[in-house]
């Protein structure tokens, strides 16, 4: 299962829920691509502490609320002592999801050396190979990140300091959350290609899996291509896809991992119910789902690796 934008959009629930208002009260950097911050804050519930974990690990890249203890060296990375030196103490002001990215961004306030409140944006990109965890100040100009991206390593955006900070556009895809019948149906006609395929390349943030849970729900052939469809049918899907996205906006989550035998297969935000033929978890959290899937993926390996 991609790290998509449904997925992101129940972290971002989740991390609003748990972390608006509160402060960062310590920063570590345990690995190259890896950042825990531990949030401490004030709810309804009484004063708690969280562990956030960002990583930018091309091949695993993740963000999620853990009550695990990692070691850390002994010295901090440069851009460790850079965000202590910023947002030590910095409050977080919102947790956001930009255009339903595969995009963290937590907005802070903190003094600045002469005292004086000021603000950042601390963002993570969720982007297989092109994650990356971004420090900018209010304006949106880069302080410092986790990786440099030179315009030797990339034509689209250079990620460097001093850079103003953007949102590649590389594919032109409408936002699920905002695309109305006519966009919707447009898009998805001007791709010859399977349905499926048509409606996950249209829109920002939709995975395979979603764009044929979507098709599964609407009764719709999910290898037929657009223009195989009748007006009334593609009138239904859109009405499906409506129908899917209330939930992601209404925070209608079901946190679940999907099994064959022990060995996870799939993961998701929200039940895919065309996976007839696994067996289905459900969590309390997407946190909690992103540690277990991984954890036990990662145990799996070794063990195959092991008797390999």
């Amino acid at each position: 299962m991609a790290f998509d934008g449904v997925t992101v959009s129940a972290i971002v629930s989740e991390l609003k829920k748990n972390l608006t208002g509160g402060r960062i009260y310590k920063i570590y950097q345990p690995e190259v691509d890896e950042l825990c911050l531990v949030v401490k804050n004030r709810t309804e519930q009484g004063n708690t502490t969280s562990r956030l974990v960002i990583s930018a690990d091309a091949s695993l890249p993740l963000i999620y609320l853990t009550g695990q203890i990692k070691e850390n060296p002994s010295t901090a990375p440069n851009f460790c002592m850079l965000l202590r030196k910023h947002i030590g103490n910095a409050r977080i002001l919102s947790v956001t999801q930009p255009n339903f990215e595969r995009i963290v961004e937590m907005q802070l306030e903190h003094l600045d050396e002469m005292g004086d409140l000021c603000q950042k944006k601390l963002i993570v990109e969720i982007m297989g190979k092109h994650s990356n965890i971004i420090f900018c100040d209010l304006n949106g100009r880069i302080i410092d990140s986790i990786k440099h991206v030179s315009a030797q390593m990339s034509s689209v955006r250079e990620v460097l300091p001093g850079r103003d900070y953007f949102i590649p556009d590389t594919m032109s895809k409408k936002n699920p959350m905002t695309a109305t019948q006519e966009e919707f149906i447009s898009a998805i006609l001007a791709k010859p290609m399977t349905v499926s395929k048509a409606i996950y390349s249209s829109m920002t943030g939709i995975s395979p899996v979603i764009a044929e849970e979507i098709c599964y729900l609407a009764g719709v052939d999910s290898s037929m291509t657009a223009h195989d469809l009748s007006e009334d049918v593609l009138t239904h899907l859109y009405r499906q896809f409506t129908y899917y996205m209330e939930d992601v906006r209404q925070g209608n989550f079901h946190p679940s991992i999907y099994y064959n035998g022990n060995a996870p297969k799939e993961f998701s935000a929200l039940p895919v119910t065309h996976f007839n033929e696994y067996t289905k978890k459900e969590f309390f959290s997407i946190s909690e789902v992103l540690y277990t899937y991984y954890s036990t993926r990662n145990t799996l390996t070794r063990i195959h690796q092991k008797s390999a």
